[in-house]
């Protein structure tokens, strides 16, 4: 590829002030789930597990807004490569709109639907873990419009290049969370309560603090300064077109790990509890690919609105061998911490055991194949080619992650690495079908505005 190094729409220093502040925030967030999890520990493992299952679901309503972000971060970073400020703060306000009108409805909606959620999704659960399981959802998902709103805004900021603002506010929202979970566990003996009170409150400060900082007209991209919320349909069908499918992508994902969820219940508490603190050493391992996921449609989405796929391509491979390298590195760091991982959490022999097999696996596939699997589809996204991922995507879940997890659990007798054995036989399909579609070139004609 011939690049002209002195037009780069980001110079190195730019790319780093833009990913480093966002693997920063990623490392506050995940850092603040092992808190929890810990925390919520002391009230033994039918709480982690009711805790967890629940997360499971407000994961999805998280994704879900985040991929509405994620049509508001494209459309509005092509308006800036095109050098229309104006119509990217457009674009920038009615993302905004749409999600405090949409999130409202989907918190109501989930609340009238707990009864399905902890009795039908869940699976056969004890009762010691449907009790933690519905004290927790019951705070929690009020939390839905602002964690939905943050997002928004927080993609808004990413688009601008300046993760910056994002990564402080991620702090002062995860001191909030934590503080707050150690003056109610240990202080007031709240236990599970004491955990998802303040994830409310850190969530509700940081969507208002993200907000009032839009409201300043002289930057970049802003938010309108009025309180009358006026949807501009045609802004929105443009947003909706990267998000929509970006949203179906992420929910249906999301829907299959819920799915599966009642298979590891199946195998009982400690499965439960393996899972679940396999979940969050697996998603520190791969924590510098999902910030350079982040980066990766502020930056693409520049080059689609600038018309210059040359440097599309040459920030898609950079970012991409960049997630190679640290996804790497973060794996072998927490392989080695395994030990004092497990002496944290307390598992039991049997949950520990699983723990191991499970993270050793997740270190080989996630630094192998997990960056074309995620980070190709996000400059798929950011140059308006969302379906194509949805399909991908879709498919390899039902077909792979899901079929492939109850034929190896029911046939095999794998036990609850069986989840995880599945999940990279779907890494690896999205894997090969992303690569053709990209080197296809088809994704070059998508732009939405």
């Amino acid at each position: 590829m011939k690049i002209d190094k002195k037009n780069l729409l980001f110079t190195n220093k730019a790319l780093f002030l833009l990913i480093v502040p966002l693997i920063i925030e990623q490392f506050l967030a995940v850092i603040v789930g092992m808190v929890d999890s810990m925390i919520v520990a002391r009230a033994g493992e039918a709480a982690v597990s009711g805790v967890s299952l629940v997360d499971q679901v407000m994961i999805l309503m998280i994704n879900l807004f985040a991929a509405l972000a994620t049509g508001g971060a494209v459309v509005a970073g092509q308006y800036l490569g095109r050098q229309e400020k104006e119509k990217g703060s457009k674009a920038a306000s009615q993302l905004i709109y749409f999600i405090l009108i949409s999130s409202v409805v989907v918190m109501i909606v989930v609340y009238l639907l707990k009864p399905f959620v902890i009795h039908v999704l869940f699976g056969k659960i004890d009762a010691a873990v449907e009790r933690h399981a519905s004290i927790y959802f019951d705070i929690v998902t009020a939390s839905i419009p602002f964690i939905a709103l943050y997002n928004g805004g927080a993609a808004i900021f990413r688009t601008m290049g300046n993760s910056g603002v994002t990564m402080k506010i991620a702090l002062l929202m995860n001191v909030i969370n934590v503080v707050g979970d150690i003056g109610l566990v240990y202080g007031f003996g709240m236990g599970t309560a004491g955990v998802a009170i303040p994830t409310l409150v850190s969530r509700a400060v940081a969507a208002f603090v993200i907000l009032f900082l839009l409201l300043d007209q002289s930057r970049l991209l802003h938010i309108a300064k009025t309180a009358k919320i006026r949807l501009d349909f045609k802004m929105v069908k443009r947003i909706l077109r990267i998000g929509i499918p970006n949203g179906l992508e992420n929910s249906m994902f999301q829907v299959g790990k819920i799915v599966v969820l009642g298979l590891v219940s199946s195998f009982g508490t400690y499965a439960i509890a393996a899972n679940a603190v396999s979940n969050i050493l697996a998603l520190l391992q791969i924590l510098p690919g999902i910030a350079l996921g982040l980066a990766t449609t502020a930056v693409i989405s520049r080059c689609i609105g600038a018309n210059d796929y040359e440097q599309a391509k040459y920030y898609n491979r950079k970012i991409i061998i960049i997630a190679h390298i640290a996804i790497g590195m973060m794996s072998v760091v927490t392989y080695l911490l395994l030990p004092v991982f497990m002496k944290i959490y307390g598992l039991s022999p049997e949950a520990e055991r699983e723990v191991y097999i499970i993270i050793t696996m997740h270190s080989i596939g996630c630094t192998l194949i997990w960056p074309e699997s995620f980070i190709l589809p996000s400059t798929l996204r950011a140059a308006g080619d969302a379906n194509i991922a949805l399909y991908i995507s879709t498919f390899s879940m039902w077909a792979f992650r899901i079929g492939s997890a109850f034929l190896l659990a029911k046939v095999l007798g794998m036990g609850v690495s069986s989840v995880w054995v599945a999940m990279m036989i779907d890494w690896g399909f999205r894997c090969v079908l992303f690569i053709i579609r990209y080197y296809s070139g088809k994704w070059k004609d998508k732009a939405v505005v």
